[in-house]
Order: structure tokens, then sequence, then C-alpha cells
């Protein structure tokens, strides 16, 4: 798993949030009715430090993590979040990995 943050969602997430340089969000599957990545659960964001980081991302000056027992939801995939100025909102957008990009880790 990999995870990319467009600048301008970052500046979403500093701006929705009032977030400030330094400060950290933990994205976390939670259960849900909605849609994601596996039936029941949907990715939730809370504003916390990490404690075990499985993956990590610095954007516009917040961290963005998952702590490594939420890396399950994410298995198979590729991260990334970008923003719509239209909705002036943002989106998480799925990527299936490959079989050889597998191979070249």
């Amino acid at each position: 798993m990999s995870m990319a943050i467009s600048q301008a969602a970052a500046a979403w997430f500093k701006r929705e949030l009032e977030l400030n340089n330094g400060d950290s969000i933990r994205l976390f599957p939670r259960y849900s009715s909605g849609g994601g990545l596996h039936p029941g659960f949907s990715l939730g964001l809370a504003t916390e430090a990490p404690v075990t980081p499985g993956d990590r991302i610095e954007q516009e000056g917040i961290v963005f993590f998952m702590e490594e027992q939420d890396l399950w939801y994410m298995e198979g995939y590729d991260l990334a979040i970008e923003y719509h100025e239209a909705e002036d909102d943002i989106e998480y957008i799925y990527k299936a990995k490959t079989a050889s990009a597998e191979l070249q880790k």
C-alpha cells in the first residue's frame, strides 16, 4: 500500500479541520453502511498522533498515516486523495495493485 495526497487535498484538510503544521490525520477502517473497499466498512479519519504507523506521508505540513493494525483495509490497493474544486470536497481513490508491481517490491 502506498498513499498519495495532493497539495490541494491537504490544504482542504487544513482548512476544514483547522489543522496546523505538525498535526496528524489518522486514516482507518470504520464500520459503515456505505461503500468502501470492503462491505460494511469505509475509510474514516481522526486528528490524532501516530502510535505505530504502518504507512505515512507528509503533505503541506500535515502527517497522514494508517496504523499497522489498520493496513488490512488497503491490502492490494494504493490510496490517492484528491481535491475537487467544483464540489469543494475530497475524493478517496483506490487503485488496485498489479501483480507485476508487487513483484518489483
